[in-house]
């Protein structure tokens, strides 16, 4: 696994990288992907995320993301919104002896996942997203990026 904090001298540490297609069984469990399990290690978090998917957060990550949340000053009704959203929509888990979570309804019913999932890698987390919307969401960025890529100034 690259540490890109240590190719670079700082940023993340682990990278999420990849897509990963997979079912829900019959319960509600995701098979979680090893190569993202061992970036992820045996406890992690889920939790709502943008754009009507999943994220899923190593331990260190969390530990990030959470401490910015907790920062927010309860004083702005915006910060208590955004505090609620997060926390109450995230869980910690660990996969079970086949790879697997078990996704709770609510988290299901945020991303609009019923059976069929796209698992991506995005840098310092991943994304759980329904096949539909990510289909949608992947096929908008592409077209946004052919648009826009003289802007971008990358030395591809």
């Amino acid at each position: 696994m690259v540490k890109s904090g240590e190719m670079w001298g700082k940023g993340v540490k682990k990278m999420f990288l990849g897509e990963y297609r997979h079912s829900l069984d019959d319960k509600g469990r995701l098979f979680i992907p090893a190569k993202l399990r061992d970036v992820l290690g045996k406890r992690f978090f889920i939790s709502k995320g943008f754009d009507h998917c999943l994220m899923i957060y190593d331990e260190e990550q969390w530990k990030l993301f959470s401490d910015k949340l907790n920062a927010l000053s309860m004083g702005q009704k915006k910060n208590r919104d955004i505090k609620r959203f997060f926390f109450s929509g995230a869980d910690e888990f660990s996969c079970d002896k086949q790879g697997r979570v078990l996704l709770s309804a609510s988290l299901r019913e945020h991303a609009g996942i019923n059976k069929d999932t796209v698992i991506v890698g995005v840098g310092d987390k991943a994304e759980i997203w329904s096949a539909e919307r990510w289909q949608e969401r992947n096929a908008a960025a592409e077209q946004m990026i052919e648009e826009g890529l003289d802007d971008l100034n990358l030395d591809i």
